[in-house]
């Protein structure tokens, strides 16, 4: 099915589903909003939909090396513009796609987006794989 769930602690406390299945290379990761997710104006706090934005774009990243969207990539520089409010008993989901990139860095985009259509926010990234030695190693990339 390509969905994977409770894998980190981020995941765990946030509640949100990463979904590399699709088939079509874009990783989508959702969560279902609920009041813990609200910033003190009562809408989605950007540090979560900056989150949700980034492990979009880096399980997109995996997907180019691994079909199982594992694969550790390092975001080097994400850049996200807040676009629209979101409110709790809302669906979000990033989608990310590769823009471009070479042999060590990716160019990845995001979108996240509300369940009725509305871009709630939208990211560029540069992601880079984690080199295999440096997994083996158990060290810094």
């Amino acid at each position: 099915m390509g969905l994977i769930e409770n894998e980190t602690g981020a995941q765990r406390t946030l509640g949100y589903v990463l979904d590399v299945g699709q088939g079509d290379g874009c990783a989508r990761c959702y969560l279902d909003l609920t009041e813990a997710h609200m910033n003190r104006h009562g809408v989605l706090h950007g540090g979560i939909a900056g989150l949700l934005l980034d492990n979009a774009m880096g399980a997109t990243g995996s997907l180019t090396v691994d079909d199982s969207g594992r694969a550790p990539f390092l975001t080097i520089s994400l850049n996200t513009q807040f676009l629209a409010p979101a409110r709790a008993g809302t669906r979000v989901t990033a989608t990310g796609r590769v823009t471009g990139g070479g042999r060590s860095l990716l160019f990845i985009a995001a979108e996240l987006v509300a369940g009725d259509g509305t871009v709630i926010a939208t990211a560029t990234g540069v992601f880079k794989r984690v080199p295999q030695h440096r997994l083996a190693e158990g060290g810094d990339a």
